[in-house]
């Protein structure tokens, strides 16, 4: 292995650090977007009945806001659920914003390492076939030793440079979907208790 990261060139150094980079960033973000992570299960309901109740108090909702994503948007509409019914919805909206943001995190670097790991191996295989043709006009095609380093060098940065970028790009599609869904998941859980908490305040009903 290490002969053949040698025989790749300089051009493997950026290459092994995209892979380093995209395989830890692929793992961090299959540990941070896992629905029991995002969305509890129940946490809306487990939160309606602390508000049917009259159990809600700031340290719960502050325990609320640090347990989730999720629960991050549900603090910020129980937080304003004294106030008018857009107010409310706009604090959830602000603070959904910046949970989508925390959400997408790392994954323009992971689309950057998919797209430019193909190119630094196209960089690799330019260099190396320049390499086999100033060997050519040096030493003639006679001795396939002196050409062999060049098309080494061609081969294996492209070979690496696509290893890199192929999983790279899926991890990529793969959480910005994961992504969508979960933004999805959590508008209708918000969307719920928005409605819950305003027929509750207009007597129209106690929700669920």
């Amino acid at each position: 292995m290490v002969d053949i990261v040698k025989a790749g060139g300089y051009l493997m150094a950026p290459i092994i650090l995209c892979a380093i980079i995209a395989m830890g960033i692929i793992l961090e973000r299959f540990w941070t977007l896992q629905q029991k992570r995002v969305l509890p299960e129940d946490l809306t309901s487990k939160v309606w009945g602390w508000v049917k109740k009259d159990a809600l108090d700031q340290r719960q909702i502050q325990t609320l806001h640090q347990g989730s994503p999720l629960g991050q948007i549900l603090a910020a509409g129980l937080i304003n659920r004294d106030l008018d019914r857009a107010i409310m919805k706009d604090s959830i909206e602000d603070t959904g914003r910046h949970v989508v943001h925390e959400l997408e995190r790392y994954l323009d670097t992971l689309g950057t390492i998919a797209a430019i790991s193909p190119l630094l191996g196209l960089l690799g295989t330019v260099i190396g076939m320049v390499k086999v043709f100033t060997a050519i006009t040096t030493h003639g095609v006679g001795n396939p030793t002196v050409l062999a380093g060049g098309i080494a060098e061609a081969l294996i940065t492209t070979a690496a440079g696509l290893t890199v970028a192929i999983p790279a790009l899926i991890g990529y599609r793969y959480y910005r979907n994961r992504v969508d869904t979960l933004v999805v998941d959590m508008e209708k859980e918000a969307i719920k208790l928005v409605e819950a908490l305003h027929r509750r305040r207009s007597g129209g009903g106690t929700g669920e």
